[in-house]
């Protein structure tokens, strides 16, 4: 999905999604010669990236992720954001976010004095560090479930969206038992999952086989407490705030 992403030519209408200019802008360009475009199949029209980075700039869209919803915007993240998250963080904390991607959340997490970004693929921190390369983001790599570098009870917020939701149960308690290292006494985390009772998560394959029921058992099994779900604004997934007692 990356290397789609980051395809050298895009089409007219996902120029539009990633925020370049309105279709109306885009097609004014197009006829005025100020934007090339190659005719594709279905009508298509085929538009160089650079092209439009010349033309317009780089948009919002531009970081990996967007494509699945800027919480700025969409409703259900925009609402995540801020009567979840936004109030989880202090400018004082040190916090982790696992599997960044582009850093769609990273945009707000990247205030705390010190972020760690863990995952395990490496190619994604290339990706990443086209946005974000601030001193007080650290990026690691980790081996699967392990948070190698960061100290014990060092974490303050540890938050995840868009990755628990691929997981199957025995990787997210392997994740729940190795963050008790890190977290303080007290620390909080959000962490957002797969709901197959949910249609549009119980028609995607790539979801993890998971529920409320099945995570709250398996959170405080681990040693933690509950602290709020949400499982009603998303809808192929949900939400749950708990912390390291």
């Amino acid at each position: 999905m990356l290397r789609d992403f980051r395809a050298e030519k895009i089409t007219l209408l996902h120029a539009v999604e990633r925020g370049y200019a309105t279709r109306a802008d885009l097609e004014k360009a197009v006829r005025s010669g100020a934007l090339a475009a190659e005719a594709g199949t279905n009508k298509s029209r085929f538009l160089k990236v650079a092209d439009l980075e010349k033309l317009f700039g780089k948009p919002r869209g531009d970081i990996y992720g967007m494509h699945w919803g800027d919480p700025e915007h969409l409703a259900p993240l925009a609402f995540i954001k801020n009567h979840y998250l936004l109030p989880l963080i202090e400018k004082e904390f040190t916090g982790v976010e696992i599997g960044p991607g582009g850093g769609r959340w990273t945009q707000y997490l990247k205030k705390m004095k010190r972020l760690y970004v863990v995952d395990f693929y490496q190619e994604m921190f290339a990706e990443f560090s086209r946005h974000f390369t601030a001193a007080n983001i650290i990026p690691i790599k980790n081996n699967g479930s392990d948070f190698p570098g960061i100290g014990d009870e060092e974490v303050d917020f540890l938050f995840s969206f868009g990755v628990f939701v691929h997981f199957e149960l025995p990787l997210i308690e392997s994740y729940l038992r190795n963050m008790q290292r890190v977290l303080k006494h007290g620390a909080k985390l959000l962490i957002h999952y797969s709901d197959k009772r949910k249609i549009m998560a119980a028609l995607n394959p790539g979801f993890g086989v998971n529920d409320p029921d099945t995570m709250r058992e398996l959170v405080t099994n681990c040693g933690y407490s509950v602290v709020q779900e949400d499982t009603t604004t998303m809808w192929h997934s949900s939400i749950i705030i708990f912390m390291r007692p």
